[in-house]
């Protein structure tokens, strides 16, 4: 249930990865593990956050 919970609050965008590996009482790497299994992108960036990081702005 932990897992699941943190793994929804992650793709919620609500908690950190770092906090939703501790509050599912894993390391990052088995939390990042747990989200390819579960088809959870680890990445939360979307595209405009993405090219506003690339330029600067």
């Amino acid at each position: 249930m932990c897992i699941a919970a943190a793994v929804q609050w992650y793709a919620q965008g609500i908690v950190s990865q770092g906090k939703a590996a501790e509050l599912a009482q894993l390391t990052r790497a088995e939390f990042l593990d747990e989200l390819f299994r579960r088809q959870v992108p680890a990445c939360q960036v979307t595209p405009d956050e993405l090219a506003d990081e690339i330029h600067g702005t």
